[in-house]
């Protein structure tokens, strides 16, 4: 019985995610993963910063962040749709109902090598104006 209730739940969430036609707009989705207790604080530290750059660039909402959790079944879609791993960092762009998109992970894996955050913020913004003329 608690099968049938969950496989019920999952197809829900997942038929009304589809029947949503996506609104106009540019999102960057950050892919999460459960991690243990030290690679949780890299983690946690770059998903700020990512949302940062956001916040402090467009914050009048022309771009939004959003976290998308690895593990939780209703995301199933999106992660494979991405082929997405802890990281992944993915810019999407919504216009008229066709979406283009650009992982964006090699800009976040620099920066997670160089600290240098004035240039991943460079780089990041970049992209998204880039995506933005498509």
């Amino acid at each position: 019985m608690k099968r049938i209730l969950i496989i019920s739940a999952v197809l829900f969430v997942t038929i009304a995610a589809f029947a949503q036609k996506p609104k106009d707009g540019i999102e960057v989705l950050y892919f999460k993963a459960n991690l243990a207790c030290c690679m949780a604080r890299a983690c946690n530290a770059l998903e700020a910063d990512v949302q940062k750059v956001i916040t402090t660039n467009y914050p009048n909402g022309e771009v939004t962040f959003t976290k998308v959790k690895l593990a939780d079944p209703a995301n199933e879609a999106l992660v494979a749709k991405y082929e997405a791993k802890s990281q992944t960092v993915v810019i999407v762009k919504t216009k008229r109902g066709k979406q283009t998109h650009a992982d964006v992970s090699a800009i976040t894996r620099e920066y997670l090598r160089t600290q240098d955050y004035s240039a991943f913020e460079k780089a990041l913004v970049a992209k998204i104006e880039e995506i933005k003329k498509k």
